[in-house]
């Protein structure tokens, strides 16, 4: 009950909005600009004593000094950056009690008695002591199994909330368009349809455990020039809407609580300062109620145009910036209004955002841990060993070297990802505990039949030109029935690595020289390294059947493993025209293209003398277990259902090699084809299929009411069980207000086919499939003719053609782009 002396905002009877308006209305300049506030960084919160852990002098300050607090990012981080480990951390059986501590002291000690928001990264897993790590994002997206991750993800958020943890940090709405940028291992891949998918099922399976989800970077920042980090982007609107808006838009709709303003910048402004993408887009066009986070010191960047801090932190609030982040501007927002940069009205608004989200979590009932719910630890290390198998993707197969069987008594497990644990995690990650995961020598060990002898050799270095260990490796090669060899990069950091303001890597070799992806290390030459190249070289020259297992946070540009014309192994449909791309012209009898792989500059199988693999396989960044799914696929006990991403190009000559390119008919480049040596959507797998034509339910239908579904007829044609992702793309041949991309996926279902058996995957599209973005920088359906396509991947499809007759455009609302009604 509300009495007089109970405040109505402590009535939790009360509507929110009505305990947000009388909380304000108590509320001083200072008191305000305190829950704006973020500045601080967790892990300065509290120290490590004989008996536990205790409140920092600098915390109790901190609250002080604006009789409140906003919001703490970081109090149970681990990592090289925040220099927190095991001897000095809060482990998860600590992690309740310091959280609630912080809590305590906030409530207790300020004159409102607001509790505190504990922000966390979750990037892949909760980023703290004990968390349970999952694959990184661009693994995920592999696995086209947005259900799957939707699981893993209510297991982690359930981590974090169990921990006193409220707001999870997740990368999700990066698109990667430069595989150069080295924080693609972030991203879910290259497409808006594929990373909108993976975003709402992140947003759905968090709130299920009851964490507010801030969306990371609002937005574009996966196009930046040259693939550098926090760099310019030089998008238009509508590549802005087109591609990097879709994924922000589902997570939205989903539930999100927040996105966070990206470094880059579009149109010339950072994104943190532009209020027309915060506010004319975000929250006037979408009706976005969340809040909007700033990236970590990048209001303070704003001093370069402003001159002074006041008025930084002044621009990014009036662009619709509410919770800054570790930066020196926003805590003067006081100052700001009293010298009149900008109203108390602005200031109010974002307050009210922070108290809202403050409010909907129940803070001001239950500040501390959330009570047990979701799935325990051990569920959620079974769910990241599942998205480890499915994110392990077959990219080419000669002959039937894999499965290995029990004729392969001899395994040489090489390279010098090997037997890293390091290597599998990405970046973003806690130390882990001594025992806990499998390196893939681990699992080829644990896995290879009783008898088979398992023989290992780093061969070289993961990055640099030495050779001193190759010998070694091509004499354990030659002693064997066939070598497994390991390559790839690694995202690890380690306590001498350089780190900038904002955590990102600073790219000294002396500092890490094995870093090769991460935020901050970014690529010129996407190649593997020199040591790799040659270990490569040695290996398959020794003429026994080599099967190379990539272990990577990007696609590394690789060199023709097969020879032109020569089909890459089992798993691809029968028929001429399935070797397509998107730079070829429609085909006779509904097939795209004409049937002829692009010639490449080396006739041979060779490229600077290396001899082609009998297999290559890419495992991405799978988490602490993926040792042990990436041997389950090599020795047959799980399927390689993995499916590209993301484009792997011959060269960064190529780039962009990305599917969806605008679609002007370029032929290439004289030296080299401008196509993906292996495109969008493409892997194999331990059986042969074949695709039969989409069969539309109608030929002809009204742009203003587009209903309609699509069949396609799938048949396992091998020996083994199919796990079969059928894709769904939309390509426009004419009519509408922007020039055509090559093709859109909308849609994508697995089907599992017994050998010798038939199955049908039904696709329904209406306007969320069928919707371009207009002029206007709308979504409609606009009338003209279209190719629904099916296929394996995104270069070996299918079409149907579909008229979309005039007579009013559709407009699905505020739909994204490929809403999944397509799927």
């Amino acid at each position: 009950m509300n009495t007089p002396r109970t405040p109505r905002y402590r009535d939790p009877s009360a509507p929110v909005p009505d305990r947000v308006r009388d909380l304000l209305g108590r509320m001083t300049l200072r008191e305000k600009t305190g829950q704006l506030n973020q500045r601080m960084y967790g892990w300065h919160a509290w120290e490590r004593t004989p008996g536990g852990h205790r409140l920092s002098d600098a915390f109790r300050a901190e609250v002080a000094a604006f009789d409140g607090m906003g919001a703490l990012y970081g109090l149970q981080r681990a990592d090289a950056w925040s220099g927190v480990g095991f001897e000095d951390g809060i482990t998860a059986a600590e992690a309740p009690g310091v959280a609630e501590a912080v809590q305590r002291h906030v409530t207790e000690h300020t004159r409102l008695g607001i509790p505190v928001l504990l922000v966390e990264e979750v990037p892949h897993g909760h980023q703290a002591l004990d968390g349970t790590v999952l694959p990184v994002n661009l693994a995920v997206g592999a696995g086209w199994d947005p259900e799957l991750y939707a699981a893993a993800a209510e297991a982690a958020a359930g981590e974090l909330r169990r921990r006193g943890g409220h707001v999870a940090l997740v990368s999700a709405l990066d698109v990667l368009r430069d595989p150069r940028w080295g924080r693609a291992e972030e991203c879910f891949g290259e497409d808006p349809y594929l990373a909108a998918r993976f975003t709402e099922a992140l947003v759905r399976g968090m709130r299920r455990a009851g964490a507010a989800v801030v969306l990371k970077h609002f937005a574009g920042q996966g196009s930046t020039v040259g693939g550098r980090n926090s760099a310019a982007s030089e998008l238009g609107a509508r590549e802005l809407h087109e591609i990097h808006l879709a994924a922000a838009r589902a997570g939205i709709r989903a539930g999100a609580a927040g996105v966070m303003a990206a470094y880059s910048e579009f149109d010339g402004l950072p994104c943190v300062a532009s209020g027309q993408l915060l506010t004319g887009l975000l929250r006037e066009r979408w009706g976005f109620d969340g809040i909007v986070m700033a990236d970590g010191t990048a209001v303070d960047r704003l001093v370069r145009l402003t001159g002074d801090p006041v008025a930084a932190g002044a621009m990014a609030l009036e662009a619709g910036c509410d919770l800054s982040l570790w930066d020196a501007c926003f805590p003067r927002l006081d100052e700001a209004v009293e010298r009149g940069l900008v109203s108390e009205d602005a200031l109010d608004a974002a307050v009210a955002r922070v108290l809202t989200l403050k409010f909907r979590l129940g803070l001001f009932e239950r500040p501390g841990p959330a009570a047990p719910s979701g799935p325990d630890a051990p569920r959620a290390r079974e769910l990241s060993e599942r998205l480890a198998r499915s994110c392990v993707t077959l990219l080419a197969h000669r002959g039937d070297v894999l499965p290995l069987t029990a004729q392969a008594r001899r395994v040489a497990v090489l390279g010098p990802n090997a037997d890293s644990l390091s290597a599998l995690l990405g970046d973003y990650t806690a130390p882990q505990r001594p025992g806990t995961g499998h390196t893939v020598l681990d699992g080829v060990r644990a896995a290879a039949p009783p008898g088979t002898r398992i023989v290992h050799a780093p061969g070289c270095g993961l990055v640099g030109a030495a050779l001193d260990g190759i010998p070694d490796a091509v004499a354990a090669a030659r002693e064997a029935d066939v070598a497994v060899l390991v390559l790839g990069g690694t995202s690890a950091r380690h306590r001498d690595t350089l780190f900038d303001a904002n955590g990102a890597a600073v790219p000294t070799p002396a500092a890490h020289p094995d870093m090769t992806c991460g935020e901050g290390v970014d690529l010129a030459d996407l190649r593997l390294p020199e040591g790799q190249r040659a270990l490569l070289r040695a290996v398959t020259g020794t003429g026994v059947p080599v099967v190379v297992v990539l272990v990577q946070g990007r696609p590394h540009a690789l060199p023709p493993f097969t020879e032109p014309g020569e089909p890459t192994g089992p798993g691809e449909p029968t028929g001429p025209g399935d070797t397509t791309g998107p730079d070829r012209p429609l085909g006779p009898g509904g097939l795209t293209g004409t049937g002829e792989l692009p010639q490449r500059p080396a006739d041979s199988g060779e490229l600077d003398g290396i001899a082609a693999p009998a297999a290559v396989l890419s495992a991405w960044y799978p988490g602490p277990w993926g040792g042990r799914a990436v041997a389950d696929v090599l020795f047959g006990a799980a399927e390689p259902v993995g499916r590209l991403p993301v484009s792997v190009p011959d060269s960064s000559g190529q780039l962009p090699v990305f599917y969806n390119g605008k679609d002007h008919g370029y032929r290439g480049y004289a030296d080299r084809p401008a196509r993906a040596r292996f495109a969008f959507g493409h892997g194999l797998s331990y059986t042969t299929v074949d695709y039969g034509s989409p069969r539309l339910s109608r030929e002809r239908v009204p742009a203003a009411d587009p209903r309609l579904t699509c069949r396609v007829t799938v048949r396992n044609t091998g020996e083994r069980t199919a796990y079969e992702t059928v894709q769904l793309y939309v390509r426009r041949l004419s009519g509408g207000t922007a020039w055509p991309r090559a093709r859109e996926l909308r849609g994508f279902t697995r089907l599992v086919l017994p050998p010798g058996r038939s199955g049908e995957a039904v696709f329904t599209l209406d306007a969320g499939a069928l919707a371009s973005v207009t002029r206007a920088l709308d979504l409609a359906v606009e009338p003209g003719e279209v190719a629904v396509e099916t296929g394996p991947s995104s270069d070996r499809t299918r079409r149907a053609r579909l008229v979309l007759a005039p007579g009013g455009p559709a407009h699905p609302g505020e739909s994204p782009v490929g809403e999944p009604s397509a799927g």
